[in-house]
Order: structure tokens, then C-alpha cells, then sequence
């Protein structure tokens, strides 16, 4: 189970960046560009896209086999990957959105 507890540190660490690339709509912290937008690549497709979702299934699925999760990852971790995650979903929910008001 290194494993899980290995990509729940890559997911963490993509979810960080996912913060930072929506604080980078409004404000432009980062002034080289090749910076933010490798930024930008890691913080949408990585995390939203490939390590966030892998790692809430690989989560679900530990449980679903009586596993016990909480002994190989810390509570912290996967309690704000999955927070992280609703994050996500509600953000692109709200960028699809087409009715502004």
C-alpha cells in the first residue's frame, strides 16, 4: 500500500498547484510565463484530470474491500484529497455553467 500512499503525496502536491492556478486567474503572481504555465498544466490536467480522480477511486476501493485505509495513508491526506476533489468538480461545473447571472 507505499503505493497509495505515494500517489496521495503526488495528488496533494497537483492539488496545490490546482490552487494556484486559479489564484493566477485573478493575479498574475508569477511573471515568467514558462513557470505559469507549467503551472497551469500541472494544476488543471494533473490534478483535476489524472491524479485526484485515480486517487478518490483507489480510496473507494480500499474501503469497498474492507481494507483499512487510515493504517498506510495519514486522515489528513485523504480527507483533503477528497476535499480537493469536490473543489475541482464544483469548479468545472462552474466554468461550464451557461446561464450568468
Amino acid at each position: 500500500m507505499r503505493w497509495l500512499l505515494f500517489l496521495s503525496r503526488v495528488a496533494f502536491i497537483c492539488n496545490l498547484f490546482f490552487l494556484l492556478t486559479v489564484l493566477l486567474q485573478w493575479r498574475n503572481l508569477i511573471g515568467d510565463e514558462r513557470v505559469a504555465s507549467t503551472v497551469v498544466i500541472i494544476g488543471y490536467f494533473f490534478a483535476v484530470f489524472v491524479f485526484s480522480p485515480i486517487v478518490n477511486l483507489s480510496y473507494g476501493v480500499t474501503l469497498i474491500r474492507r481494507k483499512p485505509l487510515f493504517t498506510f495513508v495519514p486522515r489528513w491526506l485523504v480527507l483533503t484529497n477528497f476535499i480537493f476533489l469536490l473543489l475541482q468538480l464544483q469548479y468545472i461545473f462552474f466554468l461550464n455553467d451557461t446561464i450568468h447571472y
